[in-house]
């Protein structure tokens, strides 16, 4: 894992900010920390078959319970060719108009949020991300999204 985040409990706001971090080292890092996850939400612009993939093994690891995917309807014609390892590593995905990017884990008595400048893809460029375990921060990213979802195409 690439990822110099230090454990949750003791550090519940983190920031970092460099081109090696991958999306998919913090979720790992996340789930390795608190034991697992009841469920992760994932919204996005664009996804990967790399993240995919990744979240897919964390999944039949048993690392992951239940995931939701938000991603945009622009990038609907990629997010759609990779339509069968989507679907086998989120029970439920949703198409709407979203540039955010975050992603929400809860398990292990956390709730933990993450928001990011970076889509679920590979760029090797600067990128920054922000850490919480605070509830208010993750209640109300939460309860966003699901407003979103309610009003998303399920595919």
């Amino acid at each position: 894992m690439k990822t110099a985040l230090a454990p949750l409990r003791d550090n519940p706001i983190q920031a970092y900010c460099d081109n090696s971090t991958q999306l998919a080292d913090v979720v790992d890092f996340i789930l390795s920390d608190i034991g697992g996850a009841d469920f992760v939400v994932v919204t996005t612009y664009s996804t990967s078959e790399e993240f995919l993939r990744r979240m897919d093994i964390m999944k039949s690891k048993g690392k992951i319970k239940r995931s939701v995917l938000l991603a945009d309807l622009k990038a609907a014609y990629k997010t759609l060719q990779l339509n069968a390892l989507i679907k086998n590593t989120f029970d439920e995905v949703y198409l709407t108009e979203n540039h955010s990017k975050v992603i929400l884990v809860s398990g292990g008595g956390l709730h933990v949020s993450v928001c990011t400048s970076q889509n679920q893809t590979r760029g090797n460029r600067l990128e920054a991300g922000m850490i919480t375990t605070d509830r208010d921060i993750f209640a109300k990213l939460h309860s966003s999204i699901l407003k979103k979802i309610s009003l998303s195409v399920k595919i």
